[in-house]
Order: structure tokens, then sequence, then C-alpha cells
């Protein structure tokens, strides 16, 4: 992000710290601290505290920075980055663990956002991620959960072709990646119940450009 692109956040963070709800560094950048900010205003403003965030959602941010990162060469370092939301399933070489990725994205990006009765309880089971937020149509950032014989598998929407879902996932090919998976596994969409949604329709993708998945691990 160019120091062009930051100076509207740079304004709106002047204006939050002045009002009395410090956003933290005057950087531009979006962050919990900013995040916080904004929420204490709309809500000492009598509105709802929901509301979108500017710029690349801050969920698949998370996810980004992990993009590439193997469970076998890259052990310790995603041990560590699944704990920074305060509790991971454990080591991902010895465990299935798209759904501790997609806790750790979420908790640290929207520590706001409740994960409520099985989920909040086992978010590592992918399919609990049905339970998560509101229900939407497949778009960019939204949570897909998909079958895998009597389990599942989790990850966030990145693109589509006629056939397959492009999803930004842990526990694809033993690492973080960008894979095809067939839509006729999808079993639901959900986002956040503390960020309204985006109507941002999913990118068409080429198929000849990310792998095809059928049995994550």
């Amino acid at each position: 992000m160019n120091a062009n692109t930051r100076d509207p956040l740079r304004l709106i963070q002047n204006g939050l710290d002045q009002l009395g709800h410090s956003p933290g560094a005057i950087d531009g950048l979006w962050g919990l601290r900013t995040a916080r900010a904004m929420k204490a205003l709309l809500a000492a403003n009598g509105r709802a505290a929901a509301f979108a965030p500017p710029g690349p959602l801050p969920w698949i941010t998370e996810a980004k920075s992990a993009l590439g990162r193997h469970e076998a060469r890259d052990r310790s370092w995603l041990m560590d980055w699944l704990k920074r939301d305060g509790r991971s399933l454990g080591d991902p070489s010895k465990n299935p663990w798209c759904g501790d990725f997609v806790e750790t994205c979420i908790r640290v990006a929207l520590p706001d956002e409740p994960l409520l009765g099985a989920l909040g309880t086992n978010p590592y089971w992918a399919r609990n991620w049905l339970l998560f937020g509101q229900e939407v149509k497949p778009t960019h950032g939204a949570v897909l959960v998909f079958s895998r014989g009597s389990g599942g598998h989790v990850g966030f929407a990145m693109g589509q072709d006629d056939t397959h879902f492009y999803v930004l996932g842990g526990n694809q090919s033993d690492a973080v990646t960008i894979a095809r998976i067939a839509k006729s596994r999808l079993l639901g969409a959900r986002w956040p119940a503390t960020v309204p949604p985006r109507q941002q329709r999913l990118q068409t993708m080429k198929p000849g450009e990310f792998l095809a998945s059928t049995h994550e691990i």
C-alpha cells in the first residue's frame, strides 16, 4: 500500500484520535486498534457497531500472511502462527488443521466476532463452521464449508470457474495454498456477523492456474 492510498485512512484515524477514540499509530493502515476505535465511535453515537472495513478484508490479509507455509518445512513457524489467537489444535503435521487456520484468521482479525455453540467449543471440526456468522451466497472472503467423506474442509473463497471454487485455506496439500475445490461439495457459505456482507462477485479464474483438490491433507 503506497503513501497516497493511505491518506484517506490517516484522516479517519486523526479524526478518531481527536474524538477520544485512539486508533493507535496514525499510519493509514487498517488494524485492530483502528477497527475498535471506529466501533467505539459508532456505539457512542447510538449507531450499529457493525461496519465494513475499507480496503482488503482483514481476515484475508491474515490468511495471505501464511500463504505458502508448509506443515513440515515450516512446522515451527506454523505452530506459532496458529497459536496467535490464544489456542491451537496442536502440531499441524499431525492434525487436520484447516479449521485451526480459519479460526486463527477470524479471531486475530475480528476479535469481537462471536463463535457460538459447537463452533466455539470445537472450531477445528470443519462442519461446525456452518454455524459461523450469517449465511451468504459465495462471495470474496466468505467462509466456505465443504463435504469430505463424513468430515469436511473449510477455507476462504477467492474465486471460481464453471465447476470449482478457488479456496485459500490450510491443510491443502499439507500447506496454506489456493486450491480448486468442486462446487458440488459445497455445504454452505458464511460471513462474519460483525461485518456487513460485501456485494463483491467472485473473481473468474482459469482452471489451469491452480491444482484441483479432492482430498485435503
